[in-house]
């Protein structure tokens, strides 16, 4: 076996994150919190499923807002907006002013919707609602920890759930997703393929 070192690879300076160098595709979701009396929105990438089993987690840092709501209420959401949402998703990550509150500036000009176990907002028309409570907190990651939550509720528009009778490709043609092109872009994810699992693959 030769070193990976061949032809048009590079080595990349780990003394600087390498992050900013590649590009890496992600999902792109709005994080909800309740803000004392008021409520907070934020877009996240770094987020994934945990196992199979009915956990979500994003990374976020104790410098942000949304880190400290869920510190104090325990309790998030999580919606997964369509492509057309872009500009929505845009506004959530609006900084605050001093002269108005983010929830008067900016929550206020999105439609929302409420969760239904916890009081904490999500952006109407997404495609997929995550209601979560506080599973653990993982710091540790440089400034940046691991936020963790176990699934209380779930909600999904019904074009985009998954039913055994229909094609997937021509479903998700029809009902592209969003995601995230770090750092900086996105995409209308609409064509998509079998994927090639080998002879008796079990996950």
């Amino acid at each position: 076996m030769v070193t990976v070192l061949q032809d048009n690879i590079q080595s990349l300076d780990i003394s600087t994150p390498i992050w900013e160098r590649v590009f890496t595709i992600a999902p792109l979701v709005i994080v909800g919190t309740k803000e004392g009396k008021e409520y907070d929105l934020a877009p996240k990438h770094m987020v994934t499923p945990l196992g199979f089993g009915n956990y979500f987690g994003f990374v976020c840092t104790p410098r942000h807002t949304t880190y400290g709501n869920i510190v104090k209420t325990k309790f998030f959401t999580v919606s997964f907006p369509l492509p057309e949402q872009i500009i929505e998703t845009s506004l959530s990550a609006s900084p605050r002013s001093d002269c108005i509150s983010k929830s008067e500036g900016i929550l206020k000009a999105l439609s929302l919707v409420k969760a239904t176990t916890m009081d904490a907002p999500m952006i109407a028309g997404a495609y997929l609602y995550l209601e979560c409570q506080l599973h653990k907190i993982i710091d540790g990651f440089d400034d940046y920890s691991l936020i963790t939550g176990t699934i209380k509720a779930a909600h999904v528009n019904k074009d985009y759930l998954r039913v055994s009778d229909m094609d997937e490709r021509t479903q998700l043609k029809k009902n592209p997703l969003l995601a995230y092109i770090a750092q900086g872009r996105f995409a209308s994810v609409e064509d998509t393929f079998n994927f090639p699992f080998p002879k008796d693959f079990k996950k």
